[in-house]
């Protein structure tokens, strides 16, 4: 289960101070893993927060970093290359060394998966080596600077638009990368390898999962990830790859041991953040574990459910187990009931029947289908006794909320 997520710094290849996190799972670690971001990405893109917390689940921590000149690293961009990548790795991986425990695992997206692939033979320790979306070749990405290469071998130097965002690309950039060749690192892997790779990938095609798992000597594995995007922008995606790695990396970390959770008494709930987002929340209800967030639109990683959403989701709930209750109590022929649920902010001079005429009010829209042979009679009284679950009395009673802090 994911414990916590922790800021914490380490100098880089250049000696700059490179941010980064470090994702916990709630006991002791089985085994730490070092993450490497895509191209000009940084630590909490979705993907690399969604995989780690997904690995600290599984109660594997996950080193998380901003490269140099990247997201909140210090440096320069600019003077920052291919080669410069692969040290940062390395240094990363001395810094769990030092620090915790060397990293069994190591995974790329992208361009960093490229990198990892040329660092793990500089970590005797790394078991595994999992690439998602990654090229083959380094100098794939050469691709992006196409319309300004002439500028930049002219001048040293260009300005390139990449994912909405400028960024300087100097000439000892390009030179660096067209002298980075993976075949040899590959060849000489000595660890497990998996390859994650979408067919469909606009970006880095699929060609480049087939060389970099051609050229790798057993074991290896190449999971296809379907209609997915180069960045693994849609949850599902990103979920996906977290628990397929998860369970591929088990083979190679040892068992895993299962940490007890914390108890919480019966009619508590104990929410708690994760630090893998700006609102991702951790939500034990007993054995339950869920998560809460907000949508990618609202600042969040859209990794769970939002408040409201799981208030709906309790009067969903209390509606339709009433429904089946009373069902059962008078022998109707109730074969199923669906609860459809939207909540909105309307104003209250829209409500006729409502005591408060001005400002906003909540709204809260509930359809209910219900399937079998029912008259309109059992049907009318089965909406009436909708009314009447407990989370919808307790919605519009009184309610009293008593604050305190923990003590």
């Amino acid at each position: 289960m994911t414990g916590k997520s922790v800021k914490v710094t380490f100098i880089g290849s250049g000696g700059e101070n490179l941010a980064a996190r470090l994702d916990l799972p709630q006991g002791p670690p089985r085994a730490f893993a070092l993450f490497a971001h895509c191209f000009t990405c940084n630590k909490d893109v979705f993907a690399a927060a969604r995989i780690a917390g997904g690995l600290a689940e599984r109660g594997i921590a996950v080193l998380r970093f901003d490269f140099t000149g990247l997201g909140a690293s210090d440096g320069d961009f600019a003077n920052t290359n291919f080669s410069s990548n692969v040290e940062d790795l390395v240094r990363a991986a001395d810094f769990l060394r030092d620090s915790y425990e060397a990293p069994k695992l190591l995974i790329g997206h992208s361009l960093g998966g490229a990198a990892v692939l040329a660092a793990a033979g500089r970590v005797p320790e790394a078991q595994a080596v999992a690439t998602i979306a990654a090229p083959a070749d380094p100098a794939h990405v050469a691709a992006h600077f196409t319309e300004v290469r002439a500028e930049i071998e002219a001048a040293g130097e260009a300005e390139v638009l990449l994912v909405g965002r400028p960024f300087r690309i100097k000439k000892q950039f390009l030179e660096d990368i067209e002298t980075q060749k993976l075949d040899a690192a590959l060849a000489g892997l000595r660890k497990a390898l998996m390859v994650f790779h979408a067919p469909r990938d606009a970006t880095v095609g699929i060609d480049n999962a087939s060389r970099i798992f051609l050229a790798a000597k057993h074991p290896k594995s190449f999971v296809s990830l379907d209609d997915a995007d180069h960045l693994l922008s849609r949850k599902s995606d990103a979920i996906y790859v977290a628990e397929v790695l998860a369970a591929w990396a088990d083979r190679y970390l040892g068992e895993a041991e299962t940490a007890p959770a914390p108890p919480v008494p019966a009619g508590r709930v104990v929410v708690e953040e994760t630090g893998e987002g700006k609102f991702t929340q951790r939500v034990a209800v007993g054995a339950h574990v869920l998560r809460a967030d907000e949508p990618q639109s609202a600042g969040g990683l859209d990794s769970g459910p939002s408040p409201y959403d799981f208030l709906l989701a309790g009067l969903g709930a209390c509606t339709s187990m009433t429904l089946r209750l009373y069902a059962e109590r008078k022998g109707l022929a109730l074969e199923k009931t669906r609860v459809t649920l939207s909540h909105a902010r309307i104003h209250a001079e829209d409500c006729a029947t409502c005591e408060t005429k001005e400002g906003k009010i909540d709204r809260i829209e509930r359809v209910i289908e219900m399937t079998g042979d029912l008259s309109a009679e059992e049907r009318r009284r089965l909406l009436e006794i909708a009314d009447k679950c407990p989370v919808h009395r307790t919605l519009r009673s009184e309610i009293l909320i008593d604050t305190a802090e923990a003590g």
